[in-house]
């Protein structure tokens, strides 16, 4: 059997959020946000750069840490210790420059701080810090809000995007403007002048633009807000910027990608312009599948959570890349990537988040597969937005990692898990899940979501240790998902499973 990739495609211990995928030679890499194993809060770790041959995307490898938090001056353990989301551009001179905002525990402080550079003569070796973004006078820019920083090397030009903005226009009056500024200041680490200033002109928050000199950390222009920063412009619906800023140029068309203030969406913005005249395209994937095909957010498909990363074409096909939610919690989030289509016109149908990304493909209907692959996970009810209250965690299933295993916990009565897609190349197979846990009932088997299609029933008896259980499904050949609802009493993990055509058993 050829190797395969699945959805998370890097090792099920890698917590790579927040990507930024860029082909740099004959390679895709991937810079992000690193993510710890069941963690306290966000961007726990030093940066690593994972990267795979753009003719074999199965074979994904990086060369250890990159970069420290400790290597930048604002480090502080207590109270700056966590680099946020970066990106990394090849400037004129040939070498790569790291973007990036230093912030503390839940993200406190990074709307304060300017953005950090470091730089290095290869994408994925080891990157020394180069400095703040500055302004033409020489001191840190921070007009507006300096967060989630993207970069571009425009045919020469280089150009960053950056920022963050809030619904506070949404609930100001003139009766509660002055407490507004108060929460303002407080929330982005300003002053409260400083917020009644920058109120004149549209406020601090927004998707903001700005080109760089040729030392890359010096700005060469005055910041300016690239797309309306109030929810009254109708032409973004009620997908606003949030934060996340990607930037990617398509033949002469901008390609602005973000995180909307529903936040499990990636959203794009599309203009002739670098800097002004972005028009609203659409959702281009959400990690709950809200939006696709009229899903609805009562009936996501997992535990949504935060959203960020970006688009990226290799050998003629695009893709995106986004990031889930394991251990229910925004803390530990797993890199996955889905083909897109841009179309004649250059709009990007929104796409389904599948078990096989980047594969090329389907699945074999032949292999053993991680029970954590899994591309829907619900408890048959509604899943949480973020990480829910610790007395709410048992009541919803999710990937979880415990003494090296990663699996699925928390299965009870309708919970449902989904895999999509394999392809079936005969109709009869035996089926065989590991599982444990104190349990007793039934998976139905079936290739939809509502269980109307069922091609098997595995009966569960189930004590602590795991344990392998067996059925025989016939299904149709061609290319299917594989859906497991549970019916029964009790909990149960799930590890893992072995999908074999009977005539090979």
């Amino acid at each position: 059997m050829k190797k395969q990739v699945y959805n998370p495609f890097l090792p099920l211990n890698e917590y790579i959020a927040d990507g930024e995928p860029h082909v740099f030679g004959d390679r895709l890499y991937l810079f992000g946000s690193h993510d710890k194993e069941n963690g306290e809060t966000f961007c726990m770790l030093d940066y690593v750069v994972w990267s795979a041959p753009i003719d074999d995307l199965t074979c994904w490898t990086n060369s250890g840490v990159v970069y420290q938090a400790t290597q930048d001056p604002l480090y502080d353990s207590q109270k700056m210790p966590y680099m946020f989301a970066p990106d990394v551009v090849q400037g004129n001179d040939g070498r790569f420059y790291l973007y990036y905002c230093m912030a503390g525990s839940n993200g406190k402080g990074g709307y304060s701080n300017p953005i950090s550079v470091a730089v290095c003569s290869t994408p994925d070796g080891k990157y020394k810090y180069l400095g703040n973004v500055r302004s033409k006078e020489g001191q840190p820019l921070m007009k507006y809000i300096c967060f989630d920083p993207a970069v571009i090397n425009d045919d020469g030009t280089i150009r960053l995007y950056y920022g963050a903005s809030f619904a506070f226009d949404e609930y100001r009056t003139r009766f509660n403007n002055w407490i507004l500024n108060i929460v303002e200041a407080k929330m982005l680490g300003r002053s409260v002048g400083e917020i009644k200033k920058a109120a004149k002109n549209g406020g601090i928050m927004g998707a903001i633009s700005v080109v760089l000199d040729d030392d890359m950390i010096t700005a060469k222009t005055e910041p300016k807000r690239i797309i309306s920063n109030s929810t009254k412009d109708s032409s973004f619906a009620d997908h606003y910027f949030f934060e996340g800023s990607s930037i990617r140029k398509i033949d002469d068309t901008y390609y602005f990608i973000y995180s909307s203030r529903k936040n499990h969406e990636l959203c794009y913005a599309t203009s002739k312009y670098p800097d002004r005249e972005f028009i609203y395209g659409g959702t281009i994937v959400s990690n709950g599948d809200i939006g696709y095909k009229g899903r609805t957010d009562e009936n996501k498909t997992n535990t949504t959570g935060t959203n960020h990363g970006s688009i990226t074409c290799v050998n003629g096909q695009w893709y995106v890349f986004y990031h889930r939610l394991t251990h229910l919690s925004d803390f530990s989030r797993q890199a996955c990537a889905e083909p897109i289509t841009i179309l004649k016109d250059g709009t990007i149908p929104q796409v389904e988040i599948t078990s096989c990304g980047l594969n090329k493909g389907p699945l074999s209907d032949n292999g053993k597969y991680p029970a954590a692959i899994a591309c829907m996970i619900t408890n048959g009810q509604q899943m949480p937005h973020g990480t829910p209250k610790e007395a709410e965690k048992e009541n919803y299933p999710c990937v979880y990692s415990q003494e090296n295993e990663h699996y699925i916990k928390n299965i009870s009565n309708n919970t449902k898990i989904g895999y999509k897609y394999f392809e079936f190349q005969v109709n009869d197979y035996q089926l065989t899940l590991n599982l444990r846990g104190a349990a007793q009932g039934y998976f139905i088997i079936s290739t939809d979501e509502l269980a109307t299609k069922k091609i098997g029933k595995l009966n569960v008896s189930l004590e602590s240790n795991w344990k392998e259980v067996t059925a025989d499904i016939k299904t149709e050949t061609g290319i299917n998902a594989l859906f497991f609802t549970y019916i029964g009493t009790g909990k149960l993990d799930f590890l893992n499973m072995t999908l074999k055509p009977k005539s090979q058993s």
